[in-house]
């Protein structure tokens, strides 16, 4: 009897130390899982990299800042010991409404298996000055001859075409200005000097078209006491970015409009000189959103690693105790390691392929490859199903869990509470203590 106790005690912890160095190698194969996600992350940054080039050699995103109407001007003064001094500043004008309409055009742009999205749009600005309130000031001379009108880009290399900008009823062409500023960007100038801007007494109307290349997204900056901006394109997966959500119309592609006032930005105005650090807040407008970014379907696969491991390990060790055939650690191992390598099959499939078909072919040849191996290992058929049907089971609820971004955490935390209730109900009526049989077969 005593006998018996001891070998009892020597299967007993025969299935523990199995179970420890399984849970070691389990463990082990996180360092080749993190492996895999920084190749993941290098793939990414390089299709960043490769992206950015091919966006600056059309043009990158865009942010319109348009139209700004600067005025030097000189102020007078006397100081304590009676000398007269004078200060030159810029006063610089928003418009008092301002009207744009934009119609993009976008394509897809492939470099090699990178691609980024390209458009083409037009662009007309319209609007109203209202200068009568600053042409009239005491302490002030402006030069109006000098005035200009500004208009902003962020990459002047977008501008396919002259501006031609229609000033009340007079047209003039803009002109670079070779001077980059903060709040401006890059800028072409209007210099209306022969238009008598002294003599403004009503309200001057403007208007512009553009023709506009860029890459990623359009935004704009609400200068206007009013600002309506209207952008339509041929795009299915629109991103509203900024701090103005827009009103938008069903239609083939999206159709948003933006209304603004004076009392929802932070841009004044009128400012002095520079010195606006808030410029920015208010920027809005659409960005074209690539629907399908396999690098990051690729990372939520690739954390998913070690639950593959360890229930594919839980399937092995369970046949390992219900058929009394032994797998050696070796055997674990290999096992994990082609685990591990349908994230590396999968990562490089999914950039020459449509993520879907990158999934199946690299689901399929790790199912048939594991298969395959386990049944040389256990010369048992039914077995082998089970384990390639647990596979299949994990593999379909991982893609599930991939497509259903909005709920995935839920329907993945739901998946793994039910399949820990299933281990531990087939697994309650296991003896561990009771495995003469299998004590046997050891010696």
């Amino acid at each position: 009897m005593e006998t018996k106790m001891k070998k009892g005690e020597r299967i007993s912890q025969s299935i523990t130390l199995k179970a420890a160095v399984v849970a070691i190698l389990s463990l082990l194969l996180l360092i080749p899982g993190m492996m895999v996600q920084n190749l993941i992350e290098e793939r990414q940054y390089r299709s960043v990299e490769t992206i950015e080039k091919i966006n600056a050699k059309w043009s990158r995103a865009q942010t319109l800042c348009a139209p700004i109407l600067s005025v030097p001007f000189t102020i007078w003064y006397k100081t304590a010991d009676d000398k007269i001094t004078e200060e030159h500043h810029t006063l610089h004008i928003t418009p008092e409404t301002l009207d744009i309409d934009a119609k993009l055009y976008p394509e897809e742009k492939h470099y090699g298996i990178y691609k980024t999205i390209l458009y083409k749009s037009t662009v007309d600005i319209s609007g109203t000055f209202e200068i009568k309130r600053w042409a009239q000031t005491d302490n002030r001379v402006f030069h109006w001859e000098e005035a200009r009108i500004r208009l902003g880009f962020s990459d002047l290399r977008g501008i396919t075409s002259h501006i031609s900008f229609k000033l009340d009823d007079r047209l003039y062409e803009a002109e670079a200005s070779r001077i980059y500023e903060e709040y401006a960007g890059r800028e072409l100038w209007v210099v209306p000097g022969d238009s008598r801007l002294d003599t403004w007494e009503k309200t001057q109307t403007f208007r512009c078209t553009l023709n506009l290349n860029g890459s990623t997204g359009l935004s704009f900056i609400p200068l206007g006491g009013t600002t309506r901006v209207h952008i339509a394109g041929a795009w299915n997966a629109p991103g509203y970015t900024g701090n103005f959500s827009p009103e938008t119309t069903p239609s083939d592609g999206f159709d948003a409009t933006w209304n603004i006032l004076r009392y929802n930005r932070s841009i004044p105005d009128s400012w002095v000189d520079q010195g606006l650090d808030n410029f920015y807040d208010s920027t809005f407008g659409v960005s074209l959103v690539n629907t399908v970014d396999h690098y990051q379907q690729n990372m939520r696969s690739a954390k998913y690693a070690f639950m593959f491991i360890a229930l594919t390990y839980v399937v092995f060790f369970f046949i390992e105790l219900l058929t009394k055939k032994r797998i050696h650690p070796i055997q674990y191992l290999l096992v994990g390691i082609a685990l591990i390598l349908f994230y590396s099959l999968l990562l490089s499939i999914s950039e020459q392929l449509n993520f879907g078909w990158a999934y199946l072919i690299a689901s399929l040849a790790t199912i048939g490859l594991i298969t395959a191996y386990t049944h040389s290992i256990l010369k048992n058929k039914p077995q082998t199903a089970l384990l390639a049907a647990t596979l299949c089971l994990l593999y379909i609820f991982l893609y599930i869990v991939l497509q259903l971004e909005d709920i995935a955490l839920l329907i993945g935390s739901a998946g793994l509470f039910s399949i820990v209730g299933l281990i531990m109900y087939f697994s309650r009526k296991i003896s561990w203590y009771r495995q003469e049989e299998f004590c046997e077969t050891e010696e």
